[in-house]
């Protein structure tokens, strides 16, 4: 197990940072009682980070065989399987819409695993920074400004009553 550590040390630390980050907004997701929370969202972060570093792996390593592997090809299935991972959080009853934060925060997570494993900490980082604020300050201030809401009233009157008349009452 030392030998993974020592031969690998700079993608062990990527693997460790995208958990983290990705379990961070997690953390936020699960206080909430959201259905994708900490293990989700670490799971999501740490997988991007290591399909990310296969990918560039995989182009270095093909570089010299006479072709070589498009490393954008597996982030776009990154996108790809993270939407359908989005879609399955996003429940519709009547008007209203719920889990549509949890689906982009498993995008962001995704993006963010995607730098880690890219080597970009500080994108990463920040944009986890940004994230959590956002989640955190903006609930915060959506309680503060109540939005308006919005109602249906249907009135059933008698044949002989005219909609003026109840209109005016």
């Amino acid at each position: 197990m030392t030998e993974i550590f020592q031969s690998n040390p700079d993608v062990v630390i990527r693997i460790l940072v995208a958990a983290l980050l990705g379990g961070l907004i997690g953390l936020e997701r699960d206080k909430h009682g959201r259905a994708a929370g900490l293990r989700t969202h670490l799971l999501v972060s740490m997988g991007s980070a290591v399909f990310t570093i296969l990918s560039a792996e995989i182009a270095h390593r093909t570089q010299g065989a006479g072709f070589a592997a498009d490393p954008g090809r597996i982030a776009a299935q990154i996108v790809t399987g993270i939407g359908f991972l989005g879609a399955g959080v996003i429940l519709k009853s009547g008007s209203n819409v719920r889990g549509l934060t949890t689906a982009a925060c498993l995008w962001a997570a995704a993006a963010i695993g995607m730098a880690v494993g890219a080597g970009f900490y500080f994108i990463a980082g920040f944009t986890t920074l940004v994230a959590l604020a956002g989640l955190i300050l903006l609930k915060l201030f959506e309680r503060t400004y109540a939005k308006d809401s919005y109602r249906t009233l249907s009135v059933v009157t008698p044949i002989e009553v005219s909609a003026s008349e109840v209109i005016e009452a």
